[in-house]
């Protein structure tokens, strides 16, 4: 019987295949550091000393990104530019800041903030990101964003939604767009040498299409959540989340078709329009390392 050889060599292809179609990690230096604060370099210099190519920009996946520790994500995201606003729906995935217990819970986050009477114990963020969150819709034109939910079901446990919310037609089906936020250019909570596109929820309460449960949760009466967002290259951002101006965790946004259509001018050029004030220390861009 030949049976046996013949499996076993359709499975050593089959794991060499997948081993090709691996993408490749890009090549990005990062600043030493250690654990104390003084250790960490100022990011202007670690942008100037440590470059990025677009190549090595144009090879980061989310995945990619969620191998990194803070501090990495935190380099990174300062070596960044705004690039445009996006417009349209983008993918999004949430990454956590790692920290001593590993997982961070929404009841601990908010857990400090004076007069929060929003009951989230037992709610992990990843939970909340897998089943809830699904990304963000961009109207550029008209400065709005809204989240894309397709499920209420843990929010609904918690006694957070009443009734239920109103669905949109966007991209030709029926769909939760909520918690909406005013979409501008502004100063980073991180990283304040250039400008960021911020996503803010403070004032959701005046943007028309606004429902009071579940939309106050984001708002001046709820989490004070404040988005910004930077460009790892076209279709593809890096964000930072705050709660009442903490720092709470880090997502992505990503437009398969924009990335497909605009990465290879990208690699040759790594110029792209830039909507919002880009500082005034140049970012340096390198030419990818010859092999």
């Amino acid at each position: 019987m030949r049976l046996p050889t013949t499996f076993a060599l359709l499975a050593l292809a089959a794991i060499t295949l997948a081993a090709c179609s691996k993408p490749e990690p890009p090549s990005i230096a990062f600043a030493p550091y250690e654990k104390g604060y003084q250790s960490k370099m100022d990011l202007a210099q670690v942008d100037y000393k440590y470059p990025i190519a677009p190549a090595e920009l144009a090879k980061i996946t989310p995945d990619y990104l969620a191998t990194l520790e803070q501090e990495q994500l935190d380099q990174l995201y300062a070596r960044l530019a705004a690039g445009p606003i996006p417009d349209g729906a983008f993918d999004g995935r949430i990454l956590l800041p790692r920290g001593s217990s590993g997982k961070f819970r929404l009841s601990e986050i908010v857990g400090g903030f004076a007069g929060t009477a929003l009951h989230l114990k037992g709610l992990v963020v990843e939970d909340i990101g897998e089943t809830l969150w699904r990304g963000k819709v961009f109207f550029r034109e008209e400065r709005v964003l809204r989240n894309r939910i397709e499920d209420l079901t843990l929010l609904k446990k918690a006694g957070l939604v009443e009734g239920e919310p109103k669905k949109m037609s966007y991209g030709g089906k029926e769909t939760w767009l909520l918690f909406p936020a005013k979409l501008y250019c502004g100063q980073s909570l991180l990283d304040a040498r250039r400008e960021s596109i911020i996503i803010d929820y403070f004032f959701t309460d005046e943007i028309p299409g606004y429902q009071e449960n579940p939309d106050y949760l984001a708002g001046r009466r709820g989490l004070k959540v404040r988005d910004e967002i930077r460009m790892i290259r076209p279709g593809f951002y890096l964000g930072r989340a705050y709660l009442d101006k903490g720092f709470a965790l880090n997502f992505t946004l990503y437009d398969k078709a924009t990335d497909d259509r605009a990465r290879d001018d990208f690699v040759k050029t790594g110029k792209v329009q830039e909507d919002c004030w880009p500082g005034t220390q140049a970012r340096a861009l390198v030419a990818a390392a010859k092999p």
